[in-house]
């Protein structure tokens, strides 16, 4: 009599278990939010630090789709290198950068974020970014080939852009850093050996005012 006590007790406490896992699963999901957000002032990038929105060109972000985890980047770059990390090679989540077929590149306009896994990305194009040489991306693959071609860049799709393509960029850093330097060293003695003022902290300036029209001009609007 106990052993049949005590076997409908486990039969009714099983039942109910079964009722609370039925319930709980019953409970609707806290939906998660994917869609692009905007870029803010005070935003800083998840893999450098930097005020994202002090710079020029396309930027990226992250949403990730299980818990709407969201990092933002300064530049396409700082992205894929985040993005290339083995921890994050298998990451679930919505990947987001600026059409710059549709906007400017000195001020990229946050309503125009595209999908980056559908993006065209132009790389060794000159156009500089946060870090120096930036990958410029775009929805449209004739604006993209038509910088390639105007820049002696070239086109990748998203899957083709690696850790080789990333080192090819850090290497065109380094060269445009070491060129700046040449350049300002000149200017610095060039200073010393004319009187003449404007030969000084005017013709740096001069220079980055040259710098930034290149960069922002007929290959960024579109």
């Amino acid at each position: 009599m106990l052993k049949l006590k005590k076997t409908g007790l486990n039969w009714l406490l099983a039942v109910a278990a079964a009722v609370m896992l039925t319930a709980c699963s019953d409970e609707p999901k806290k939906e998660i939010n994917t869609d692009p957000v905007a870029f803010h002032s005070g935003d800083e990038c998840h893999v450098c630090g930097m005020l994202i929105t002090e710079w020029p060109g396309s930027k990226g972000q992250s949403i990730n789709t299980q818990n709407g985890e969201t990092h933002k980047f300064c530049s396409t770059v700082d992205m894929f290198s985040w993005l290339l990390q083995p921890e994050n090679k298998t990451l679930q989540a919505k990947i987001y950068v600026h059409d710059m077929a549709k906007t400017h590149w000195d001020q990229p306009e946050d309503e125009h974020l595209m999908d980056a896994r559908e993006a065209w990305y132009v790389v060794g194009s000159g156009l500089m970014g946060a870090m120096g040489p930036s990958i410029a991306s775009y929805s449209d693959r004739a604006a993209a080939d038509k910088l390639a071609e105007e820049t002696g860049g070239r086109v990748l799709a998203y899957g083709e852009i690696g850790l080789e393509v990333l080192q090819e960029i850090a290497r065109a850093g380094h060269e445009h850093a070491a060129e700046m330097g040449e350049m300002l060293q000149h200017q610095m003695h060039g200073g010393d050996d004319h009187a003449e003022p404007e030969h000084g902290s005017h013709g740096e300036a001069d220079h980055e005012d040259e710098h930034d029209d290149h960069s922002a001009g007929e290959h960024a609007e579109h």
